[in-house]
């Protein structure tokens, strides 16, 4: 029983995808909490989507594919936002033509180019294929991402409940504002050969929406999120492998399941609270 239920830690692609899953774990987690708070969810679908045709001009100039995604990302989070700042459309509907046109060109250059590589890993990811680069790559931008936060994680907190406080105060409001985004793409990068580009925003709205359901503060908020995601990662990449299934939606499921859970036990104790008064 012990062999077995130690068997996924006897292939060297399964520990890979153990240790990218904790790798991405926390700056993904500690992101979604802002994304939640400043109400970006749908900024972090965009950016995850219009990556694609800098990952695809990267492929046919021969230059890392995460310069390209990176450098796509930064474009359609700062074209969002200065056509969002320099007209009457909201911020949502400009992100929706934004990211549907970037992820309808990335579509466009892929299939006007001959190639052999397809777009199953990039679209989905491939964990168990993960190799040592991507390793190093997804550890340095994680390492990266959650100093940055950690550090700046009350300026940020301040900038979106309140921008006119913060800026009152003397924090830098538009390089905290894109700064953030700029961290969003990174953590984009570092996630996509784990979860790959439409997976990747469960794990940017998943852990904060959960974390945020639970808990009272900001603080215990960004804590509770790290926590969640490590765990349904990690379960996820674990039960993947019994269950002969890919560890990225399995992981996405997990963490479906538990925002269910979460939510169900808050609406039931909103309930008796409501009956008790």
């Amino acid at each position: 029983m012990i062999d077995m239920l130690l068997s996924p830690f006897q292939f060297g692609f399964m520990r890979n995808a153990f240790w990218i899953a904790a790798m991405v774990a926390v700056p993904t987690a500690l992101l979604s909490c802002f994304l939640v708070l400043k109400g970006w969810a749908l900024m972090g679908d965009a950016v995850s989507h219009a990556v694609l045709p800098g990952i695809v001009l990267a492929y046919i100039t021969g230059i890392p594919l995460i310069v390209g995604a990176f450098g796509a990302g930064m474009v359609t989070a700062l074209a969002t936002g200065y056509l969002a700042d320099n007209s009457r459309v909201k911020r949502d509907t400009v992100m929706g033509v934004v990211y549907s046109g970037m992820f309808g060109a990335g579509v466009v250059l892929y299939t006007s180019i001959t190639s052999d590589a397809h777009l199953d890993h990039i679209l989905f990811g491939n964990m168990l294929g993960v190799e040592p680069d991507d390793l190093w790559t997804a550890g340095i931008i994680s390492l990266f991402v959650t100093v940055a936060l950690a550090l700046k994680w009350k300026d940020l907190m301040l900038q979106a409940f309140d921008p006119a406080q913060a800026q009152a105060s003397g924090l830098p409001v538009g390089l905290l504002h894109y700064g953030l985004l700029a961290i969003l793409s990174l953590t984009i990068v570092a996630t996509l050969s784990a979860t790959g580009l439409i997976l990747a925003v469960g794990l940017l709205i998943a852990p904060g929406a959960i974390a945020f359901l639970i808990t009272r503060s900001f603080g215990h908020m960004l804590v509770v999120a790290s926590a969640v995601c490590l765990i349904a990662m990690l379960t996820g990449v674990y039960v993947s492998f019994f269950l002969d299934s890919a560890p990225a939606p399995t992981i996405i499921l997990i963490l479906t399941a538990i925002f269910v859970a979460v939510f169900i036990r808050k609406s039931y104790l909103s309930r008796q609270i409501e009956v008790q008064i």
